[in-house]
């Protein structure tokens, strides 16, 4: 599916403008396109932040699609994509890179290994940056240079002063309110454009489906987008986790339906992976509602 040809002339002029040739050796890291958005202007917003060298932030809940859009958007700049799994054992190694002994000319020598926001400043690439609200708040300061016009870091591992080379951006993903995160600094929320990103419903999802996933029933496809609106519906009255609504998981539940029976592929993808007998029991009864 073609995400651009439904864009205004004057985003398809942005993306061709800022589309870069990615140097050959990081190819590999060009995301694949296949995300669809909720709303169109989703994406014309984000691809006019990015073509005007804006960081953006993607703040939804969690299955919502937002690794798969900073991997849409490497896909139709032609960028490759960095990317940081944040955590609260995430550290500034993680970010800049770090030291190893390594051998030249028969000595031995300590080398400095690039992490990924080395490499994608130094390249001009794109940063991605997951649940960053994950991180402990000691550690992100590092990156407040980056993100505002200086565009440039210190490195505390070797005292080079690195400037991002033109086309540099970073994507920024959150799961707000979810288990181990902690509340975004304001300072660096601030040096983000900030896009919220829903789960996708209706014929959105059913296309979804239909790219994505081996299941081509019609009958059972219009099933599991309805399942995917009871499932969002019971999270906002607070009767499930957003776990439950994952549209990957959905997927993957749609996956196993095209062999398995449908109930047994959600029990699998979707209810197994709960903690909670409740929210086990809502899923199970929704299901029983919809699948014979």
């Amino acid at each position: 599916m073609d995400l651009t040809q439904n864009l205004p002339n004057d985003i398809k002029q942005l993306i061709d403008q800022h589309k870069n040739k990615a140097d050959t050796d990081f190819d590999y890291l060009i995301g694949e396109s296949g995300y669809i958005p909720s709303q169109e202007s989703v994406l014309i917003d984000i691809i006019a932040a990015l073509s005007q060298g804006k960081n953006v932030l993607l703040k939804g809940p969690t299955g919502s699609g937002k690794t798969k859009l900073a991997e849409t958007l490497s896909s139709l700049f032609n960028q490759p994509l960095f990317s940081v799994n944040c955590s609260v054992d995430l550290d500034v190694e993680s970010f800049v890179g770090f030291k190893t002994i390594d051998y030249k000319d028969g000595k031995q020598i300590i080398d400095f290994v690039p992490g990924p926001l080395v490499q994608a400043m130094k390249n001009g690439h794109f940063l991605y940056i997951d649940e960053i609200n994950m991180a402990k708040p000691e550690t992100l300061p590092i990156i407040n240079g980056v993100l505002d016009y200086r565009r440039q870091i210190t490195n505390p591992l070797t005292n080079e002063m690195i400037r991002a080379k033109e086309g540099f951006n970073v994507i920024a993903a959150i799961n707000e309110g979810y288990i181990g995160t902690t509340r975004l600094n304001e300072a660096l929320k601030n040096r983000f454009i900030v896009i919220d990103v829903s789960y996708l419903q209706g014929d959105e999802l059913k296309q979804l489906i239909k790219d994505h996933t081996d299941l081509n029933d019609e009958k059972l496809i219009q099933q599991f987008v309805q399942l995917s609106s009871d499932l969002i519906e019971a999270t906002q009255q607070g009767r499930v986790s957003e776990d439950a609504a994952s549209i990957r998981a959905l997927l993957d539940a749609c996956d196993l339906s095209a062999i398995i029976p449908p109930k047994r592929a959600i029990l699998r993808a979707i209810i197994d992976k709960l903690e909670d007998d409740r929210e086990k029991e809502v899923v199970r009864n929704l299901a029983e509602t919809l699948f014979e």
